[in-house]
């Protein structure tokens, strides 16, 4: 069979003998014509006022913000785009009144070949594109929050712009719920210290920050708490397929748009298990969400939803940017040659205070459940010293597994990232 790895996928031969189980996601058949979806979506909003109307009825509009994810995200903008600026242009705003703001968090700003990528032809338009920089303070405006007496540290071309737009995806997120919402603009447009607040040791510690759980989850009330006094005027999210094409699609008012589609996420991508399982196969989707071991511990989290304390995990991800770029401080954890607990231990108490802390955080957790196997184009000494073990090939970690739990351990393979998550029916 094939999983999801890179652009191409990766193999795996299947030993009869094994007693596997695997969940595939249901079938999900994409929008015949998306562009047309997208129009009529935007003309037929829910709870908000159409496009049309907002920008008929309102002051004079100079500048409009259009926000859209970056590269570790497999959305297809372009068609979001194409269709959003025709709306805009029969409305009478010209491409030179607009910017493209890529909603980068603490990622680092995406590439020529990666801009091409996500915009297609509005790379090369009048549309002016701008990636978001959470370190680069003159890029940021402070907003004080009077009941939290916390300052918001926001993109400042988001939050001085006159039509402030919202684009993205909602699927099941590792700590946050689910993506897309709110989470475009913290953390997606906030500076340093806003995502540390929200994405605090405590926040991520919730047993509610979780896969799939918005409800309680302190990640998104934060967000959604801090983002409402920021504001936003109109947002666009789709729902994807495997094969990244637009499935369902929604717009308007930001908390009821990501409300249908995290219904309809529920109803289609959690899968009833009985019990969990020796070993866990997964990976997290192929590209562009397995660029880098960064991004690949979410594919662990998914594999910790599924195995048993003691169990073996592993995690096929093609990691062609090895550790991740500009995530220096992961990278310097993974190398410190401390145990799991001592780091995880040190984050909840606050001896550790860094950007990326929350992904070592949800890596050290789950090394605490069970083992990790990590399959990928990493050399073994590239992995880190902390708990990560390497394997060759999906074979070859199966095999390592099965010494450790026995010829009858049950196995479950996820091959497609979050598109499908085992939920343990108590």
């Amino acid at each position: 069979m094939k999983l999801d790895y890179g652009k191409n996928g990766i193999e795996l031969e299947i030993d009869p003998n094994w007693n596997t189980k695997i969940i595939e996601p249901v079938e999900q058949f994409p929008i015949k014509n998306p562009i047309k979806a997208i129009r009529d979506a935007i003309k037929n909003p829910v709870g908000n006022l159409s496009l049309k109307a907002i920008i008929k009825n309102g002051k004079k509009i100079e500048s409009v913000c259009i926000v859209v994810s970056d590269a570790t995200r497999p959305v297809p903008t372009h068609l979001i785009l194409e269709g959003l600026l025709k709306e805009l242009n029969d409305y009478g705003i010209k491409e030179k009144y607009i910017t493209v703001l890529i909603a980068t968090g603490l990622h680092r700003p995406s590439r020529k070949e990666e801009l091409n990528r996500i915009l297609g032809v509005f790379s090369i338009s009048d549309v002016k594109i701008i990636s978001h920089i959470a370190a680069d303070k003159k890029s940021l405006v402070s907003v004080y929050n009077s009941d939290h007496q916390d300052p918001i540290y926001i993109n400042r071309y988001y939050y001085e712009s006159d039509l402030k737009i919202l684009t993205g995806y909602v699927e099941p997120h590792f700590f946050f719920g689910f993506s897309g919402g709110y989470k475009s603009i913290i953390p997606g447009l906030a500076g340093t210290e806003t995502i540390l607040a929200n994405h605090s040791a405590e926040n991520i510690a919730s047993p509610y920050a979780r896969f799939g759980i918005y409800e309680n989850n302190p990640l998104p009330e934060h967000s959604s708490i801090h983002a409402k006094i920021v504001g936003v005027d109109f947002t666009i999210n789709v729902c994807i397929n495997k094969n990244h094409e637009i499935t369902q699609l929604a717009a308007g008012d930001l908390e009821q748009v990501h409300k249908k589609l995290i219904d309809y996420q529920n109803k289609l991508v959690f899968k009833e298990i009985q019990e969990p399982f020796d070993i866990v196969v997964c990976g997290n989707g192929g590209y562009p969400l397995d660029l880098n071991l960064y991004q690949a511990v979410k594919s662990m989290a998914i594999g910790e939803m599924g195995v048993k304390r003691g169990g073996t995990i592993i995690s096929v991800n093609e990691c062609s940017e090895g550790v991740g770029v500009g995530q220096d401080k992961f990278k310097e954890l993974i190398f410190s040659k401390k145990h799991p607990e001592e780091i995880y231990s040190k984050i909840l108490k606050k001896e550790i205070i860094v950007p990326d802390q929350w992904e070592i955080q949800v890596l050290t957790r789950i090394l605490m459940k069970s083992e990790i196997y990590l399959v990928s184009s990493m050399k073994e000494e590239e992995i880190g010293n902390i708990g990560l073990k390497y394997a060759d090939t999906i074979e070859n970690a199966i095999k390592n597994a099965i010494i450790k739990h026995g010829r009858d351990a049950h196995i479950l393979i996820l091959p497609n990232g979050p598109q499908i998550l085992p939920l343990i029916n108590i």
